[in-house]
């Protein structure tokens, strides 16, 4: 059992492993091969080769803190202790679980390259994590949301009409729908093609409501161009809106109304009104472009809790009996 004094001088190290950002150059050449496989061939997007970027990171500063000089030093109980830098360092157990996965998967590459016999991470387990249901609006809410008064002669107000109407309308993701391109609308057939993780794509139908405010949005969209772009929302700069834009306008969409909101939030509150009114799993499955059902079964828990709710309120049995 360490001394007090002793698990703080750990900790303490364990978090300036964490926090520190340049990888030691006899790790860089393996790890920048694999990043650019999961960019050229994976076709993942930059934003996720950089999240395995910083967690093959993570894992190299702490074998090098413990005198590995490359990857081929690496070895399981490597693994454990640096797995303990993270906890150490205040990493929760599901972004353990993310690190471990990404560290699989580098010494998987390794393995196919002929760089390695055996995979290190083969065996280590990550601690649980709680089973956290995501966030979402209720019907009420987004119907207050969507309805509040937009001020149409607005261009930026018109897009961000759009913006919300066809989140909750299709249950984009946030980078989705940053990337859409104008060529991506049907309109007449009221229908979207989303390129999603992995630059794989999906046909999936818009609302009437979505269509509605995307033809507003389009006739004012003229006025924020600057430069030819076939990028279907546009910042006030006349360039393709990013993604942090679009979480702002949300958030500011929704303070009026006393709500917080991610963009994140729109397309569970999607994915959760749609399975209750219909229980069809699979199609919520296709529209929301998972590759697993098993990630969309969350929102079976969702959909659970609203019938528990309503079972408490509305079951002889299960109503609270007053005293006698």
């Amino acid at each position: 059992m360490l001394l007090p004094f002793a698990a703080e001088l750990l900790a303490v190290s364990a978090a300036n492993n964490m926090t520190r950002s340049e990888m030691p150059d006899s790790f860089t050449v393996q790890a920048t091969e694999f990043l650019d496989y999961l960019r050229q061939i994976r076709f993942y997007s930059e934003h996720t080769t950089q999240a395995y970027r910083r967690d093959l990171t993570k894992l190299a500063l702490s074998a090098d803190t413990r005198g590995l000089k490359d990857w081929q030093g690496v070895q399981t109980d490597t693994i454990r202790q640096a797995l303990q830098d993270a906890r150490l360092a205040g990493l929760g157990a599901s972004s353990c679980q993310r690190l471990l996965s990404s560290w699989r998967s580098f010494f998987q590459h390794l393995q196919r390259q002929g760089q390695r016999k055996n995979n290190p991470v083969t065996g280590v387990q990550a601690p649980k994590a709680s089973k956290k249901l995501p966030k979402h609006l209720d019907t009420e809410q987004i119907k207050q949301l969507l309805d509040q008064s937009f001020d149409i002669s607005d261009p930026l107000q018109a897009r961000d009409q759009a913006m919300l109407e066809l989140t909750y309308s299709s249950g984009l993701r946030l980078a989705e729908l940053a990337s859409l391109q104008i060529t991506d609308l049907d309109l007449s057939d009221k229908s979207l093609r989303i390129t999603g993780k992995g630059n794989k794509t999906r046909e999936v139908p818009m609302g009437g409501q979505a269509c509605k405010a995307l033809k507003i949005w389009l006739k004012q969209r003229h006025l924020l161009i600057k430069a030819p772009t076939q990028a279907l929302f546009l910042s006030q700069h006349g360039r393709s809106i990013s993604p942090r834009s679009i979480q702002l306008r949300m958030d500011k969409a929704a303070q009026s109304l006393g709500l917080k909101l991610h963009p994140h939030m729109l397309r569970h509150s999607f994915a959760s009104h749609m399975l209750q009114s219909s229980g069809d799993l699979r199609a919520v499955q296709e529209m929301l472009g998972h590759a697993d059902i098993s990630t969309t079964q969350v929102y079976t828990h969702l959909d659970y809790q609203h019938l528990a709710q309503v079972y408490d309120q509305a079951h002889p049995r299960a109503r609270k009996q007053g005293k006698d």
